[in-house]
C-alpha cells in the first residue's frame, strides 16, 4: 500500500514539475525571442510609401491599412454600408486574426470561460478575422506605432491578409454574429490558433511576409510591439 502510494506521489510530482518547466520554458522563450529581429528589406527611394499602423489593446494586435487607395480598396470587400460607416473619416481598416470563440463568447474579459481559453490554447476551435474601420491612428505611442512601407511590400502584405480569410466562391464568408460595435464584424479565417500562434504572432507573420523586421516569435503583443519599436 505504502509502496503503491509512493509510486503514484512521484508519478504526481514528475508531472507537475515538467508542467512547470514547459511553463517556464515557454514564458523564457516568450519575452527572449522577440528581442532577435529577422527578415526586414530596405525601402527603395524611388517606390511611393504607404503607411500602415499595428496597433495593441495590450493582449492583442491588429494591422490598421488605408481603407482606400491606388493600390487596394477594400472597401469593395467590405462596403461600408455592411459595416454602417458612411462616415469618411473612418479612412483606415484594421485586421485582426485569432480563436473564434474567443472573439466571439469575450467581448469583456470577465465574459472570458475556462473552456473557451482551454479550447483557444490548445487549437480546439476555429478561427476568425475580426475587421473594423477606424480614423487614421493619431497620438502615437507604444500601442500605436507607425510603419512605412513601399507598394510593394504593401502588395505582399495584402496577399497575406486575403489569404488569411476563408472564402466562399472567392467571397470572404460573414460570421452572422454582431461585432463589438458598429464599425466592426467578423468573418471565418484560415488556420488554428494556439499557445504557440497567437494572434500576435499572426501578426508578426504577415509583417514578415512583406518585409518588416519584427521579433523571431512574439506571442504576446508587449513583446511584438517592443520589437517593432526597436526598429524604427
Amino acid at each position: 500500500m505504502n509502496t503503491n502510494f509512493q509510486i503514484i506521489k512521484s508519478i504526481l510530482f514528475k508531472s507537475i514539475l515538467s508542467v512547470l518547466l514547459i511553463v517556464v520554458a515557454y514564458l523564457l522563450c516568450a519575452f527572449s525571442l522577440p528581442q532577435i529581429s529577422v527578415n526586414g528589406q530596405p525601402i527603395s527611394g524611388k517606390e511611393n510609401q504607404i503607411t500602415i499602423y499595428v496597433l495593441s489593446n495590450g493582449v492583442h494586435t491588429d494591422i490598421a491599412l488605408p481603407s482606400n487607395n491606388d493600390t487596394k480598396n477594400w472597401e469593395t470587400t467590405f462596403c461600408r454600408d455592411t459595416f454602417m460607416v458612411p462616415d469618411s473619416s473612418l479612412n483606415y481598416i484594421a485586421f485582426g486574426w485569432g480563436d473564434k470563440g474567443f472573439y466571439l463568447n469575450t467581448p469583456e474579459w470577465s465574459d472570458l470561460k475556462i473552456s473557451t481559453a482551454f479550447n483557444a490554447a490548445f487549437g480546439l476551435g476555429g478561427t476568425a478575422m475580426h475587421v473594423r474601420y477606424l480614423k487614421e491612428p493619431q497620438n502615437l505611442n507604444k500601442n500605436k506605432i507607425k510603419l512605412t512601407i513601399s507598394i510593394s511590400q504593401y502588395k505582399k502584405l495584402i496577399e497575406y491578409i486575403e489569404e488569411s480569410f476563408c472564402k466562399n466562391d472567392c467571397d470572404v464568408a460573414k460570421i452572422n454574429h454582431p461585432g463589438y460595435g458598429e464599425n466592426d464584424l467578423f468573418y471565418e479565417a484560415n488556420g488554428k490558433y494556439s499557445i504557440f500562434k497567437t494572434c500576435n504572432v499572426w501578426t508578426s507573420k504577415a509583417l514578415k511576409h512583406c518585409g518588416v523586421k519584427t521579433g523571431l516569435w512574439t506571442p504576446f503583443a508587449a513583446g511584438l510591439m517592443s520589437s517593432l519599436s526597436q526598429e524604427k
